[in-house]
């Protein structure tokens, strides 16, 4: 096994996770992918606490990546792509908090790419209205239920599209 590779994480919210996590085992250098709960108060949240809106976390993916093989710059332009910046507390049919958009950086490097990317897209004129995604610090991510992970996969999908 190589010792001489760096693993990173990064951590993003674009509403319903199961499509984002899909999209981001999909991109090379990524080593895995989970869907969880982050940036809200409530220890331990569940899906139907999450759901309420009231715990204050997003549904997030968790992304484990090699360095060497994919830049979190990569990473963000795959963030930008799979959801509507735009939307407060919305994407799709999917409404409340829990579906914001919003980056959770975990070192500084990561904080000034995303403010770097987020001011980049907001002024290339690709949506009409502001990006209003938040860029937060990681807090704890608490992983999702067993059956939420790879829930696409596990049913022979790969998107949630209609």
């Amino acid at each position: 096994m190589d010792t001489d590779i760096e693993l990173k994480l990064a951590t993003f919210g674009a509403g319903c996770f199961w499509g984002v996590e899909t999209r981001f085992r999909d991109v090379a250098g990524v080593v895995d992918a989970a869907v969880g709960y982050a940036g809200g108060a409530m220890e331990d949240p569940d899906y139907n606490s999450v759901c309420t809106g009231r715990t204050g976390h997003a549904e997030v993916v968790q992304v484990q990546y090699d360095t060497e093989k994919v830049s979190y710059e990569d990473l963000l332009t795959v963030f930008w792509s799979q959801h509507n910046p735009t939307t407060l507390n919305r994407q799709g049919p999917d409404v409340g908090s829990q579906y914001r958009s919003v980056v959770f950086y975990h070192d500084e490097d990561q904080r000034i790419s995303a403010e770097h990317s987020k001011t980049e897209l907001d002024a290339s004129g690709q949506w009409p209205a502001p990006v209003v995604t938040s860029i937060e610090a990681a807090s704890i991510f608490y992983p999702a239920e067993d059956y939420h992970q790879q829930y696409l996969a596990k049913r022979g999908l790969h998107s949630c599209s209609i």
